[in-house]
């Protein structure tokens, strides 16, 4: 009788688990079972992004909205969103471009009929996407089925945004889908389960693009050559209007209040510097689980005064050009777009040399100015610097602009352009072979 208990609850948990692959296989075979359509036009294929959250905000979500804009000028274009909370997008959504929720959590979203079924779906963990992944807590067995009644039978090209969207494509593989993941962090970033689970399924993706020069070395060990991966920058915004006059005494900084920003390393900076220049200000625009935090933190350091955290900015060009100067504190990064949309406003910068991305960007004291990561007394002396002189804020704030050029949709859009063409012909030119293999063995059984 003692070993009932045990057994009962071994019984349910192999119970689950067996259902758990149950389902995950039924879904899978339900994506690749259908055969890929033909397509009756000689167009741009297809393309289909799939993001975490297109209404929401982001460095990701801002540079992906740019991407499909621009691509939406040649090929149809939807993006998936995982999930949707908001009424209206943080951002501007591109014109051309299809938008759809797996799970839209707004009041009423859902029709009727469907809503018991959401109801007992929405409450089963995903059988899909690695619980390794933060966008794991946004999925479900609802999205699941409803992510696969969207690939059955797709065609085209399927690019993912994060690890555990890149996970999902590389595992599922649309028979009729080229297959892309993007890196928005660098490697290093992920914990050792999500690093396992790249170097057993990202071999199954076509290509994968990653933003920096050194991530792309780290990521070209880590997977052996088995997959192309291919560096391309995220892109900057187009409606940042002109350059900052770079008036005031402002230092200005900008992301989610989290540990990755480091703006409790800002804030201690800050406080070095504040008493030698009273009329200065800084003002750190974002959202996030660390405001209190970071709130405390300020009144520790009697800066109720000096230093505000006023929310979320949309569009942050307007706070901008408030600013005097822009500074970067994150722990981590993948690609600092924000440091370089702060750059094509013009705007002298200060940034730790973090992973990954400063340092390709920023050529220190020439377009910026580039201190050890961590060292918060530098990060005060680069801040005290530029304080202290107009003239070397202007010189670095042009050759900033300059720098950011390199970074436009117009500079970038054609890299991922020829590479969606390349991946596309190469698909065409293997389906043609196995189409030609199949039909020669059809042949040759036919003849025996």
């Amino acid at each position: 009788m003692g070993n009932a208990t045990p057994d009962i609850v071994h019984v349910k948990q192999l119970l689950k688990r067996t259902t758990f692959r149950a389902i995950r296989w039924a879904l899978r075979r339900y994506v690749a079972m259908r055969p890929r359509p033909a397509r009756a036009d000689p167009g741009p294929p297809a393309v289909t992004i799939l993001l975490s959250s297109a209404w929401g905000m982001g460095g990701t979500i801002r540079a992906t909205l740019n991407f499909a804009g621009y691509l939406a000028q040649r090929h149809p274009v939807e993006v998936i969103s995982v999930v949707r909370k908001r009424e209206e997008p943080f951002f501007p959504l591109p014109e051309r471009v299809a938008f759809t929720a797996l799970d839209d959590r707004r009041p009423n979203a859902t029709p009727a009929l469907l809503r018991p079924v959401r109801s007992l779906l929405i409450r089963r963990s995903s059988v899909l996407v690695s619980r390794h992944d933060r966008v794991y807590a946004e999925t479900s067995l609802w999205t699941d089925l409803a992510l696969a009644r969207k690939l059955h039978g797709r065609s085209g090209l399927l690019i993912a945004t994060r690890p555990g969207l890149n996970l999902l494509a590389a595992d599922l593989s649309p028979p009729g889908c080229i297959a892309i993941g993007q890196e928005q962090m660098h490697l290093r970033s992920h914990d050792v389960a999500l690093r396992r689970a790249f170097k057993r399924s990202y071999p199954r993706l076509n290509a994968l693009v990653v933003l920096t020069e050194q991530d792309r070395q780290r990521y070209e060990q880590l997977l052996a050559g088995q997959v192309p991966i291919l560096v391309i920058p995220n892109t900057i915004r187009s409606d940042l209007d002109g350059v900052a006059p770079l008036e005031g005494t402002t230092v200005l900084a900008a992301g989610r209040l989290t540990r990755q920003k480091g703006f409790d390393r800002l804030i201690k900076a800050f406080a070095q510097v504040a008493p030698s220049h009273p009329d200065w200000r800084l003002v750190i625009c974002g959202a996030g689980p660390w405001q209190r935090r970071l709130q405390r933190l300020i009144a520790r350091h009697a800066l109720e005064d000096a230093v505000s955290l006023p929310g979320p900015a949309e569009p942050l060009a307007a706070e901008m050009d408030k600013a005097a100067l822009f500074v970067l504190s994150s722990r981590f990064e993948g690609f600092p777009l924000v440091l370089i949309e702060a750059m094509a406003k013009g705007l002298p910068v200060v940034s730790f040399d973090c992973p990954t991305g400063p340092a390709e960007i920023i050529d220190d004291h020439r377009n910026g100015l580039l201190v050890p990561r961590g060292n918060i007394d530098l990060l005060a002396g680069g801040m005290g610097e530029l304080m202290d002189d107009a003239a070397l804020r202007r010189r670095l704030g042009a050759a900033a602009a300059q720098t950011a050029r390199d970074y436009t949709i117009e500079s970038v859009g054609p890299r991922w352009e020829q590479l969606l063409e390349d991946l596309w012909t190469q698909g065409k030119r293997v389906r043609a072979a196995a189409d030609e293999a199949r039909h020669v063995g059809e042949r040759v059984g036919a003849a025996r």
